[in-house]
């Protein structure tokens, strides 16, 4: 099989025992379990609200979504630590467990209460495979390495918003919307099956005692280094926008604009726009570096943040599907020059505290991201305008995180 340059380029990672491609695809397909059990769901909103009795017009179903980002943000805390402490593969495992559990309690939940205890710990399981896979990818390459390795890993992730929707979508038209519930239990166990394969990467001076004074040491070196805790609020910020489109998303697309039947599809494209950004990234960071990469970015978004809203504006919240989906989906594709970008800056310093680095910035990103964009999802009625709002405003403070970070380096 041809390996390509981009693979060449990263194929010093003889610790996980893996090629480059198959490491790459298969860090790909464990993050891809936090994606497949948020997208695969959407089209099922109108399906939950009549299971359950909620009322078309609210927004409740919105937090399946939000609750999720909950229980991913809340456990990367603790799966960081205990990964640093009892290596990567067992807690991937463990992990994978709870996700399964998770997965079945959904399935089986005879409340709306119940499905959103069953989705936080379906969250609680997303954020340690989250976290072991990013841990991995630290373990295994530094640098524009990192980044590119982040990158590829991206493009080959985002292919699951791409389909998981229109895969939804015709599970639903076979059988009903638990078994979107129970395909997501298959595919976690074939991914537990498969990286059986994968040696240990976590180098044995790296491992960290399972103490609380030595958990707060960790801590403390992620959140006393400038440039790791300015990037993660950056994203934070970044991570709010994605979470308030994907939460909301259902409804501009099915309510405002009128196009509930071509769910799937449209927001498939979107993702596309995602994927090619990842791609492009991948080939361009090398040769101009991440952090100007960063800095083009940021500005391209936000001025194209601001488009939309001025739209939104002109038109009282309610512009042309051609005209504002477009910009969206554009602005969104440079989300994939920033978070990788910004994900594999904040954890450049953190060699020696991977697995804590990676679940103290994910989860202050992830719980942060989720909160914000509730409160947009809880303003978004029959407008875009409270969207396109919080675009510009989570975009600018974003630029000023990110200038704070960088202030007195020579990045």
């Amino acid at each position: 099989m041809a390996v390509t340059p981009g693979e060449q380029a990263l194929a010093g990672s003889p610790r996980s025992g893996l090629g480059a491609r198959e490491l790459l695809v298969m860090i790909s397909s464990i993050m891809a379990l936090t994606a497949m059990g948020i997208d695969l769901l959407l089209p099922a909103f109108d399906d939950i609200r009549a299971a359950f009795d909620i009322p078309d017009e609210s927004n409740r179903v919105a937090q399946v979504i939000t609750v999720f980002f909950l229980g991913l943000a809340v456990a990367q805390i603790f799966w960081g630590p205990l990964a640093d402490r009892f290596g990567r593969k067992r807690i991937l495992y463990a992990s994978i467990g709870v996700y399964i559990l998770g997965s079945l309690i959904s399935a089986l939940a005879p409340s709306f209460a119940w499905l959103l205890f069953g989705r936080f710990v379906w969250g609680v399981g997303a954020a340690g495979t989250r976290v072991v896979a990013i841990a991995i990818v630290r373990d295994s390459f530094e640098g524009s390495k990192m980044a590119q390795a982040m990158s590829q890993i991206m493009a080959v992730f985002i292919l699951v918003p791409v389909f998981a929707p229109s895969i939804g979508a015709l599970l639903l038209r076979l059988f009903n919307w638990q078994a979107l519930f129970w395909f997501c239990v298959i595919w976690a166990g074939g991914i537990m099956a498969w990286s059986m394969r994968l040696r240990e990467t976590l180098r044995p001076e790296h491992r960290r005692e399972l103490e609380f004074t030595s958990v707060v040491s960790g801590f403390r070196i992620v959140v006393g280094n400038r440039l790791t805790f300015g990037y993660t609020i950056a994203t934070l910020f970044l991570q709010a926008v994605f979470a308030s489109y994907l939460a909301s998303s259902e409804r501009i697309i099915g309510d405002i604009f009128e196009r509930g039947d071509q769910f799937p599809f449209i927001f498939g494209a979107v993702a596309v726009l995602f994927g090619l950004g990842a791609i492009i990234n991948g080939q361009v960071v090398g040769r101009f570096g991440m952090y100007r990469l960063i800095r083009v970015m940021m500005l391209a978004a936000t001025a194209v943040g601001v488009s939309l809203l001025v739209i939104a504006v002109m038109t009282d919240g309610r512009p042309s599907f051609w005209i504002y989906m477009p910009l969206l989906g554009l602005m969104l594709s440079m989300f994939m020059f920033l978070m990788p970008n910004l994900n594999t800056a904040a954890l450049e310093p953190m060699g020696a505290v991977a697995g804590t680095a990676t679940s103290l910035t994910g989860a202050i990103r992830t719980a942060g991201g989720a909160l914000l964009g509730a409160v947009v999802d809880a303003q978004l009625a029959d407008t875009v305008l409270p969207f396109s709002i919080a675009i510009v405003v989570f975009m600018v403070l974003a630029i000023a995180t990110t200038r704070w970070a960088e202030r007195g380096t020579t990045n």
